[in-house]
């Protein structure tokens, strides 16, 4: 029982809805007056932000502290806003998408500056005479700032500048910091970006700076000092490697040929074609091994490396020393010195993110010194911040004056999940499957959990994914199935799902919760379960049969080829007398006449309880007749129907939308007569046509129609009798 409260000073009007007294929300003093509606009678305490059929940008709007949930406090505080907002708060009840500017509070400073702020984007929009605005035009911000230097972000874009250098000096900061968009949609920069833009040109030019200083040094080969370091490492570890081996030859000349490693190679080589296998060749040195040997540049080169050597030496070599046609240890390891400088000063390199302005335009941006003026610019905007942010919340505004009423009656009451031909907004829509549509269909946001949860709703569940080719999109959604039967639902089972869109979406059943669907099903529950048994135990007797007779058969022909091999290993002895035919074994009628005797006596005892029972059920009156027929019926489906019927009373939907994570604060059922309306059964048109003829019926057998025909003749004639119509002489 819900406690009787203090008296408050709005009269609240409860009404019992899904087992429980939920508040009702009809007037716009009800809605006013929420926040002295005690927090215990509201119907949810928190909602998530996703995977709702309310627009997701509302939801995150009302979530201040964006934990991905909506509570209590942050509905009342959204309320408040509201109160102060608007002059005419009735207007919440109509939940549109467009609003009047003479609706806005223009009496308090919030609903003032709003005000100011929607006719500002009317006029953006180039409406200046619009009596009101509409989502339509505070959603999109590119369109309202389009036509804006600034608009309160932070960032600004190069047609921010009215002067032409600082205009393309901003345009190179965005392009060496890019990523920033500016609410006009356009690329921007930002007062950080434009620090690091600076720093990173003065970086730069110093880097460059001290290369031109100490040219000699740094850039031994000039502007081709890069190239000729990249020709000196493509070679540098097979020519230290040659010239270990030349100082071991020379350590122990006989060494010489293990260290060519070329005698076995060869022979490996003998059979290929070597142009296509010179990753092979480029494995042996890069030279004959030789003691004290010097690096050849035109001569005796591994041909895998020919075209390195010779781009080498003319790059580095030649250069340096002028032609040669090989070079001497000494000298390679000379060349290390050549280019420490170069590789430090390179290794030291700053300001890579603008390196592709090139050095000319980084003096030139330097020179300019434009930094505080764009600085300037970035001021100018940081200080429409409020203004901007008033634009944001005219969004704000539309979008709640649309979507609050909805959230409210699906969030303190549940109404809309009630009402006939209404859905709540956690209904994701409708699934159709073995002749019936199921709108009791709830997207999953965390399937372990629904698993765990899905057995305490006590209802039938059916969890499905759903998967929609056209727009690459897949959802998992779990079905209450609330009427009709469940013959022939299994998972695997294809179906077809509806969004609230209208959107189609392949379907599949993954896994079935079974629960009780309703009353009907229950009384035949028990007599489909008997005929399942009893087919289940004739397939078993009936493969058992097979199984044997097929074994018997098998047994004969392995026992027959058995007696064929002996007879054929052994020959027959010509002075042995023939084998006697085997006599047949006489039948004793002694012995199989207790068999039949007791065959008998049990038939006897069987006919004697059936006379028994069929002259006890003949004695009754009319009427009990048929009160022992129905009370044959009721000892058979009654157990069955009475737990449906108390887990019917029992389903509740709190737990499948605690597993979506709600925190659901009040018991929501669905009765039987609820749970109808959430399962619809196929209905033929009232003016369909029907043709009772089945022509692929199966026809039935001559005996099976006068068999018919006899028993509805005897219970005609009983009937007859039994009020008195006809004597029958055989009947007392």
């Amino acid at each position: 029982m819900i406690p009787i409260l203090s008296p408050t000073k709005h009269v609240w009007h409860f009404a019992k809805i899904g087992g429980k007294f939920r508040v009702t929300l009809n007037t716009v003093d009800d809605i006013l007056n929420l926040d002295q509606l005690d927090q215990k009678l509201w119907t949810a305490l928190s909602c998530p932000v996703n995977g709702l059929e309310l627009d997701s940008k509302t939801l995150q709007l009302i979530d201040t502290d964006k934990d991905g949930k909506i509570r209590v406090p942050e509905m009342l505080e959204a309320l408040n806003w509201l109160k102060s907002a608007l002059t005419k708060p009735e207007i919440l009840l109509g939940s549109k998408d467009t609003i009047q500017l003479s609706d806005i509070n223009s009496a308090s400073p919030l609903g003032q500056t709003l005000l100011i702020s929607a006719k500002q984007i009317l006029k953006n929009l180039e409406k200046p005479e619009a009596d009101s605005i509409s989502i339509s035009d505070t959603s999109d911000s590119i369109r309202i700032f389009s036509k804006t230097k600034f608009n309160g972000d932070g960032i600004i874009t190069a047609d921010s500048a009215d002067n032409a250098e600082v205009a393309a000096s901003i345009a190179d900061a965005i392009s060496c910091f890019p990523g920033l968009t500016d609410r006009s949609g356009l690329p921007g920069l930002d007062a950080p970006n434009l620090e690091a833009f600076y720093k990173q040109c003065a970086d730069y030019y110093e880097w460059i700076s001290h290369s031109e200083t100490n040219h000699a040094e740094i850039l031994p080969f000039g502007a081709e000092t890069e190239n000729a370091l990249q020709a000196y490492l493509a070679i540098e570890e097979k020519a230290n490697d040659f010239f270990v081996r030349c100082q071991l030859a020379d350590f122990d000349p006989r060494s010489a040929d293990i260290l060519n490693t070329l005698v076995a190679s060869f022979q490996d080589f003998s059979n290929k074609n070597l142009s296509q296998n010179l990753e092979e060749v480029q494995k042996l040195p890069i030279a004959y091994i030789e003691a004290a040997k010097e690096l050849p540049l035109k001569k005796g080169i591994n041909p895998a490396w020919y075209n390195l050597v010779t781009d080498f030496a003319a790059k580095v070599i030649v250069p340096l020393w002028g032609e040669k046609k090989s070079i001497s240890y000494a000298e390679w390891k000379s060349l290390a010195g050549v280019f420490a400088p170069y590789t430090a000063w390179k290794s030291s390199k700053a300001g890579q993110e603008v390196e592709k302005l090139g050095i000319s335009r980084v003096r030139e941006i330097l020179a300019q010194n434009h930094n505080q003026e764009i600085a300037t610019l970035l001021e100018k905007d940081k200080a429409l911040e409020a203004e901007a942010n008033a634009i944001a919340d005219v969004d704000k505004l539309v979008r709640l004056n649309r979507d609050f009423y909805i959230l409210l009656r699906n969030f303190v009451s549940f109404i809309d999940f009630y009402a006939p031909g209404q859905k709540a907004i956690f209904q994701a829509g409708t699934l159709f499957i073995d002749e019936r549509s199921c709108d009791f269909c709830i997207r999953v946001m965390d399937l372990p959990k629904h698993h765990a949860f899905g057995n305490y709703s006590g209802m039938y569940l059916m969890y499905a994914e759903c998967v929609s080719k056209s727009r690459n999109e897949h959802m998992t959604i779990v079905v209450g199935l609330t009427n009709g039967d469940v013959d022939n639902l299994m998972p695997g089972r294809n179906a077809v799902f509806y969004d609230r869109n209208g959107h189609d979406w392949d379907a599949t059943i993954t896994k079935i919760v079974e629960n009780p669907i309703s009353i009907r099903q229950a009384f035949w529950s028990p007599y489909k379960k008997m005929a399942k048994a009893i087919d289940s135990q004739i397939q078993k007797f009936a493969s058992e049969k097979d199984k044997g007779m097929e074994e018997s058969a098998m047994g004969n022909i392995q026992s027959g080829a058995t007696n064929l091999q002996t007879k054929a290993a052994t020959p027959p002895d010509p002075k042995a007398p023939p084998t006697p035919p085997a006599k047949p074994t006489p039948f004793d009628v002694g012995k199989f006449a207790g068999i039949f005797a007791a065959i008998g006596l049990a038939i006897g005892a069987i006919g004697t309880a059936l006379a028994a029972l069929l002259s006890g059920f003949m004695a009754l009156t009319w009427w009990g007749m048929l009160l022992a027929i129905l009370g044959i019926i009721l000892l058979i489906s009654g157990p069955s129907m009475l737990l449906a019927w108390l887990k019917l009373r029992r389903r509740n939907l709190a737990p499948i939308l605690d597993a979506n994570g709600w925190a659901i604060n009040a018991e929501t059922r669905v009765n039987i007569r609820f749970g109808k309306t959430l399962t619809h059964l196929p209905v033929l048109p009232k003016n369909a046509r029907r043709t009772m003829k089945d022509p692929f019926a199966p026809k039935r057998p001559l005996w099976f129609q006068i068999l018919s025909f006899l028993f509805t003749l005897a219970l005609i004639t009983l009937a007859l009798w039994k009020l008195g119509f006809i004597q029958l002489p055989f009947l007392p």
